[in-house]
């Protein structure tokens, strides 16, 4: 029989741990939060010392009658949930329902699921941090008063099943305000000059640059003809030659924001996606031979320090797998943001030596592809700088003056395993110039004028909308992929193109929101509120305090929102046809993945129907029907027969009416790295890339 009990948070997790600890240990789950305030009323009262109810999880009865059980058994008890402070409030609320004391060395905590963690870990229980506790009942209950008070009344005055957050309501205010950007934005007109030039039978690309060495911006076609004009024949001199050794530096490891970032650009993963794989890596995974082990360390963080141990093993790594030239000279210390909690350390692999091949075999497609995401991050943090060739030349014709920049690679570094990608198109790393020495002659080739128009801003992606809460101070890491899932989910936003756009029902809601309460969508008040907060967690500030300052402010806005706010008729736009299964009229309404078609017998009448996009081609299999665009249940752009089922040709890619021009076959337009490319279903026909 175990003489110790210890309570973690999920079954894969217990599995791992319990193989670690050995036969005087049982290990059990809690399946998560076993407490909580109840669904069905406040649960605080605001003003009156808080005192929040607590009442047990519907479900979680069956779970707490095995631990009290298997309690009772023991000699002692250790609480071992995530270590942060959800997992904090897990093991104060499990203390309390088992009746262990608090204040005794009862709560273990590890970054990482390896056996040395682990055993070190179970070497220095400590107490239960009231003040992580009470950072997370602070949120909470803030939530909650936010939450419960807002909701009823945009129930009421708009629509049932709507909801209010503090950060989930500043989020689709900066999708608005961004989509008023956009809408509002006025296209300047803009010209540029790009010229091919030729030295000695290679040719290479340069800019207009100014006149007479200084630089000119051209506004117009009549700016383009006044410096064309100025051009006389086509021998340029080179009048400089400028060559730089630069370094480039790796990014630090992931924390959660850079992780759900990287993953969106990189790999196309929701955040929600993200989180749900990276807590089965970090959980444990089964090995075969080695058994089921924690493959990186705790998700949930937004610190980029990392261990003195996993640094020694990681340059040790480098060195062998690389050379030592490869390793960083000195170790780096990453700074800390302002907003950062330092609790525990980056995200990282727990071991480097379990490279990303070594398990091609063992998980699956996508923990394979986050795995390899997060390992090669943070190899390349330890490796040393990527030195870069740069080149500037400028050319001269009559004092008007191109300019060529080129760069080349001199040395990988930590290029040679990962680069970091961007949200915006940038140009190729390398962009060789010929051997040019200062004084000698080139002759232009083409000299190419185009009009161009600015752009607005771009809209928010999910890995933008992270970085840019981060940036603001909203939120914390564990915060954004519920947040981006919620407003989602409630009508609040669409997806379009991967891109975040508001819906009516959202606009609706945040301009009701903007009147009757500013401060809950105020940026600098949310992130302040944010800051308060943490300085509860660092055991700084009355939590208590925290809640009743906002409650009095709140409560005057509730009472007038409840007697001012009009109540909102949204009607739904009509689509022009009738319902085929009870003749009412079809009306489109918004949904998740944007709008659709709907009968408006509703609820009566449940039919709903996809609009239907042409793309003006006839179907290639069939030649009866017409090829349509489709959606797949995960969201993702296909095209086929509108004959379906009768005819079942489908496409990833979409088709185009013209044929191939070598065999008749049917061409399509496939995703590359630098736009489109055509390309034929038959043959090896293809056509350039089309910018």
């Amino acid at each position: 029989m175990a003489d110790y009990l210890v309570i973690v948070e999920s079954p894969a997790k217990a599995k791992t741990i319990e193989r670690y600890l050995g036969r005087k240990y049982k290990v059990k789950a809690s399946m998560g939060h076993v407490r909580d305030l109840p669904k069905s009323q406040m649960g605080v009262n605001p003003g009156e010392g808080i005192e929040p109810k607590y009442i047990t999880i519907r479900g979680k009865g069956p779970v707490l009658k095995d631990l009290k059980t298997a309690a009772k058994k023991v000699k002692k008890v250790f609480l071992a949930a995530d270590p942060d402070r959800e997992g904090e409030a897990i093991a104060w609320h499990l203390a309390h329902i088992l009746n262990i004391d608090e204040t005794s060395p009862c709560r273990v905590v590890f970054n990482e699921i390896t056996k040395d963690a682990i055993k070190e870990a179970f070497k220095h229980p400590r107490s239960i941090n009231m003040d992580l506790v009470n950072s997370q009942q602070a949120r909470r209950i803030l939530d909650r008063l936010v939450g419960y008070n807002i909701s009823p009344i945009l129930w009421k005055k708009v629509k049932k099943g709507l909801s209010a957050g503090r950060v989930q309501s500043v989020a689709v205010r900066l999708i608005i305000e961004r989509e008023k950007e956009i809408v509002q934005f006025i296209p300047e007109e803009y010209w540029s000059i790009n010229g091919q030039f030729d030295m000695n039978g290679e040719v290479f690309e340069a800019y207009f640059y100014g006149l007479g060495g200084n630089k000119v911006e051209l506004k117009t076609e009549l700016d383009v003809k006044n410096v064309l004009s100025k051009v006389k024949g086509n021998k340029f001199n080179v009048i400089s030659v400028k060559k730089k050794e630069r370094k480039r530096n790796p990014v630090a490891p992931f924390t959660t924001s850079t992780l759900q970032q990287e993953a969106a650009r990189k790999l196309n993963f929701r955040a929600k996606k993200t989180m749900m794989i990276a807590q089965q890596l970090y959980e444990g995974l089964d090995l075969g031979k080695e058994g089921t082990v924690g493959l990186i360390t705790y998700m949930r963080t937004d610190s980029t320090r990392i261990s003195e141990t996993a640094q020694t093993e990681a340059r040790q790594f480098i060195t062998s797998e690389y050379g030592k030239d490869y390793v960083a000279q000195d170790v780096r210390t990453e700074k800390k943001s302002s907003n950062a909690q330092d609790a525990h350390e980056a995200i990282r692999p727990t071991s480097t030596l379990r490279t990303p091949n070594s398990l091609k075999t063992l998980l699956s497609r996508d923990q394979l592809r986050l795995y390899r995401l997060i390992w090669e991050r943070f190899v390349a943090s330890q490796m040393a700088a990527a030195i870069m060739d740069t080149m500037t030349v400028d050319l001269e014709n009559e004092g008007v003056q191109f300019r060529a920049n080129g760069s080349k690679v001199k040395f990988p570094g930590f290029m040679k395993v990962y680069i970091e990608g961007n949200d915006d198109v940038t140009k190729d790393e390398d962009k060789l110039l010929p051997d040019i020495e200062e004084g000698k002659i080139v002759v232009s080739k083409e000299i190419d004028p185009k009009q161009h128009f600015t752009q607005p801003p771009p809209r928010y992606t999910e890995a933008r909308l992270v970085k840019t809460l981060e940036e603001l101070g909203i939120g914390r890491p564990s915060t954004y992929a519920p947040t981006l899932d919620t407003i989602q989910k409630r009508g609040y936003v669409a997806l379009d193109n991967k891109r975040f756009i508001p819906t009516e029902l959202g606009t609706i809601v945040h301009e009701l929101m903007m009147e009757f309460f500013p401060e809950i969508l105020d940026l600098e008040f949310t992130a302040k509120m944010e800051s308060s907060l943490d300085q509860v967690e660092e055991g700084t500030e009355n939590w208590i305090k925290i809640i009743d300052e906002f409650y009095q402010g709140f409560e005057k806005r509730l009472k007038v929102a409840e007697q001012e706010m009009q109540k909102v008729e949204i009607k739904d736009e009509p689509a022009g046809e009738s319902c085929e299964i009870c003749g009412h009229d079809m009306v489109y309404k918004m949904g998740r993945y944007g709008k659709f078609m709907a009968c408006s017998n509703f609820p009566e009448c449940r039919n709903t129907k996809a609009i239907v996009k042409e793309i003006g081609v006839a179907c290639p299999s069939c030649e009866k029907g017409n090829i349509i665009e489709r959606k797949s249940k995960k969201n993702r752009l296909f095209y086929g027969c509108d004959t379906f089922p009768n005819c079942e040709f489908v496409s990833w890619d979409k088709p185009l009416a013209r044929k191939c021009p070598k065999c008749n076959g049917l061409l399509v337009e496939k995703k590359a790295k630098k736009g489109i490319q055509v390309q034929c279903t038959s043959c090896d026909y293809k056509e350039e890339v089309q910018e």
